[in-house]
């Protein structure tokens, strides 16, 4: 190595390197004086022959336009561009013919450089091989009638044969710095600007056709294929190489890129344009891997101010195609397709986890309808993810008509029930197990991107869940259900439901269940069917609580499915036919019984109820609401030949204290119609009822009933008044809380005969007249016929008594009421 730098050392010190190195040196000298000498020569040239040179340039120019071209000076730059000679244009303005008409400056530069081909200027000639604006305003307007201040240009004419051998002017290369570039359609409403900072192109000719790389670094101010609409990629900056071709047989030019940085994404870009008189279509198709806002950012607003309600996490891969004529109004046609995976998707509805689909939007779905956002449509296909832990697959979505957006497709679901408990903001229900499937074709709209009155078509099955529903502090344990929903009804079947020691099964129907749900769901009809083994009735008057109070809502929060479900729980009417095996209600037991039940908000009506008990049986209409914290109830029934002692038992002797149900026996007949409270154990408050009753017992008898036998003592001490038997026993009573007005009482019995009427109290003021003949009654009930024992009922002395209350305590005394003695 020491050698080799040895040896080189000795060359570079040697005569002959010296020698040859000066005669080099020489040359170099040589070449920057001939430089030079050409430079002051061309100088010189340019001095002497400016006047005709400019004049050429301007009759090279105004030969091709129609309008007026103004330079302002001329100048030419030493060694510029060398070997070329370099002209520098100052303040240049090209105008068309219609200036003072429309007022938009075709060109406007405070600089333009031209290079001329130095060798075809001294032969006279200009040959134009490059041109660099710098500082310029290029306005291309196209007015509405068609005509555009880019007619300024002549048409090239045809050379004739003899003329081939003379070649065209051809501009090599195009250089463009600080140039604002406008488009200015009014015809297709479409508008392109352009602030570019640098613009380089170098043109390889083959005859009419040529081909550039062209660099272009610009801001978009606007590019607007519809005005209306707003400006794609408004102010992103775009930077990058463009592969550009023209055809002059086809009129078109081609465009291709790959990695053009539009902001701060890149895209891989293939387009074309024709510029035929009668064919203006372009084409773009522009492909990326892009974050969702990024990608909405780009769109024209029509389409970005929706698309910014939505967002996706993670980037998608993106493909979109516009194809269009730059020559007509409204849209060019768009398609938009992007591959989701493993994403999360945000919505105004809330977040969709594990996201997968393809995704298609389009605004020209149908074909012959045009392109607008009244035929936009958003396709997803293959739609899987997680809302709210809830599993949804979409075979297919479809949005359609973005000015009124309607969605329909198809889902399916299958999840644990207790995930439906993180939907519930509000928890007004909870759900401990169970299991639910779902199959549903649904059709919903979007009002301001937000899912509106969601309809569905399908079936849904819920298997083994258990409840708690907290309005009305209800649990219910292992229910079954199966949902089925049509476009008339919504049916529902197979419920089975059990609650504390009852089982109950159910089937239901809501007519026109789509539509009142949402708009009317104070008219919706829950059409029961339901057949009880055995029912508590008690156990379920908690049903009928009112229900906690919901919280106020500010009327600008949108509902949830959650609230608005609740809402409409609580405002639907329900009508129940009831078929129950065994009830009980305190000590009360029926079978086979039947009503129709209709629930509406807190209110309880129950039509053509029917059951057998304590023998005989029971027809009743009946009402029951909530008063506080008890219930208020209302209710006619005819009973038909019940044991009264049982009857009487079964409801605690309707709260009277002066007898007890031991003291009476006999098949009760009765009408009543009556109004009371209960309390929330579905007791009987006392004292509360009001109506009326009229009764008949057959088969009757007292025992040990302590106002008979008072009277009796009195009266009669000397005959059975412990132990009788009635061959007559009713009345009509009229209610009145504490106190019983007695329009009749007839007791025709084994020991006297005895008709009363007045007021009887269960408390104080009782004041009964009684009517009782004194002769023994004892055979009467022997007697063939009624008129029989009419006849010989009042013989004999009759013994007219009133028992009144005295301090609390029934007094017995001769004589009449008050108010019969002042008649």
């Amino acid at each position: 190595m020491k050698e080799t730098l040895h040896r080189i050392k000795v060359f570079l010190q040697s005569a002959g390197f010296r020698k040859y190195a000066k005669r080099f040196g020489f040359f170099i000298l040589g070449l920057i004086a001939l430089l030079l000498i050409a430079c002051g020569g061309l100088s010189i040239y340019f001095n002497r022959n400016k006047t005709e040179i400019i004049a050429k340039i301007n009759t090279k120019i105004n030969e091709n336009i129609n309008g007026k071209f103004h330079i302002g000076d001329f100048q030419y730059k030493f060694l510029a561009g060398f070997p070329n000679f370099t002209l520098a244009l100052k303040d240049v303005e090209l105008k068309d013919n219609k200036w003072n008409t429309h007022k938009h400056t075709l060109l406007k530069a405070q600089e333009i450089e031209v290079r001329l081909n130095v060798w075809s200027l001294l032969q006279k000639e200009i040959d134009i091989h490059k041109i660099l604006i710098n500082d310029a305003q290029i306005y291309v307007y196209k007015a509405e009638d068609g005509y555009s201040n880019s007619d300024i240009f002549k048409k090239k004419k045809k050379k004739a044969p003899e003329n081939k051998e003379k070649p065209e002017t051809t501009i090599d290369q195009i250089d463009l710095n600080n140039v604002r570039f406008t488009i200015d359609n009014h015809v297709g409403h479409k508008l392109f600007d352009f602030a570019v900072a640098s613009l380089k192109s170098k043109v390889n000719y083959e005859g009419d056709n040529w081909q550039t790389d062209l660099f272009l670094d610009t801001q978009i101010n606007s590019l607007a294929f519809n005005t209306v609409h707003g400006s794609f990629a408004k102010e992103k900056r775009l930077k990058g190489t463009l592969k550009v071709s023209y055809s002059s047989e086809k009129e078109k030019i081609d465009v291709k890129t790959d990695g053009l940085k539009i902001g701060t994404d890149s895209f891989d870009i293939t387009a074309f344009f024709n510029l035929g008189k009668t064919n203006s279509l372009f084409g773009i198709n522009i492909g990326t891997t892009i974050l969702w806002q990024n990608a909405s950012n780009l769109l024209s607003n029509n389409i970005s101010s929706k698309l910014n309600r939505f967002n996706l996490k993670k980037p998608i891969d993106v493909n979109c195609d516009i194809k269009g004529d730059l020559s007509a109004a409204g849209d060019p046609r768009i398609v938009v397709q992007a591959i989701i995976k493993d994403n999360e998707l945000s919505i105004p509805d809330g977040q969709l986890k594990d996201c997968n689909f393809k995704g298609i939007f389009t605004n020209n779905f149908k074909p012959k309808e045009g392109f607008s956002d009244a035929n936009s449509a958003v396709i997803l296909t293959r739609f899987s993810a997680t809302y709210q832990n809830i599993p949804l697959k979409i075979p297919q979505l479809s949005i359609n008509n973005l000015e009124k957006p309607l969605a329909t497709g198809t889902v399916h679901s299958d999840f644990d029930v207790s995930k439906l408990n993180e939907i519930s903001n509000d928890k007004w229900i909870q759900f401990s197990e169970g299991h639910a499937t779902a199959n549903l074709d649904f059709q919903f709209d979007i009002v301001d991107l937000y899912i509106n009155k969601p309809k569905f078509i399908g079936n849904v099955n819920v298997t083994n869940t258990s409840f708690y529903f907290i309005p009305k502090n209800i649990h219910a344990e292992k229910v079954n259900v199966q949902l089925e929903f049509t476009q008339e009804a919504l049916l529902i079947k197979k419920i089975a439901y059990k609650h504390k020691k009852n089982t109950i099964y159910i089937e239901g129907k809501i007519d026109n269940f789509l539509n009142l749900y949402y708009d009317a769901p104070e008219q919706m009809v829950v059409n029961w069917k339901i057949h009880c083994p055995n029912i508590d009735i008690k156990q379920f008057l908690g049903v009928l609580a009112a229900s906690k109070k919901q919280k106020v809502v500010a009327k600008t929060t949108k509902p949830t499915i959650s609230r608005h479900l609740r809402t409409v729980i609580e405002k639907c009417s329900v009508v129940i036919d009831i078929k129950a095996d065994n009830i009980t209600y305190n000590k009360l037991t029926a079978t086979n019984t039947t009503a129709r039940i209709q629930m509406l908000n807190s209110k309880l009506v129950i039509k053509n109820g029917f059951l057998q008990t304590s023998g005989g049986s029971i027809a009743f209409n009946a009402e029951v609401s909530p008063s506080g914290k008890n219930f208020a109830f209302g209710s006619n029934a005819q009973v038909n030949r019940v044991d009264i002692a049982s009857f009487l038992k079964s409801f605690n002797n309707f709260g009277i204290k002066s007898f007890s149900p031991n003291n009476i026996h006999g098949r009760l007949t009765s009408n009543a119609n009556v109004t009371g409270l209960m309390n929330s154990n579905g007791e009987l408050i006392t004292n509360s009822t009001h109506g009326s009753l009229n009764f008949n017992v057959s088969q009757g008898a007292l025992v040990n009933f302590e106002p008979i036998m008072k009277v009796g003592k009195f009266a009669f001490p000397f005959r059975d008044v412990e132990n009788i038997t009635f061959s007559d026993l009713s009345g009509d009573f009229k209610l009145r809380g504490e106190l019983v007005d007695i329009n009749k009482l007839t007791i025709s019995s084994s020991v006297l005969n005895l008709d009363a009427k007045g007021v009887y109290s269960f408390g104080r003021g009782t004041n009964l007249a009684l009517t009782i003949p004194l002769r023994n009654s004892k055979n009467d009930a022997k007697l063939a016929t009624k008129e029989e024992r009419k006849a010989v009922r009042e013989k004999g002395i009759i013994l007219r008594l009133v028992a009144y209350d005295d301090n609390g305590k029934m007094k017995i005394k001769f004589g009449k009421k008050e108010k019969e003695k002042e008649k």
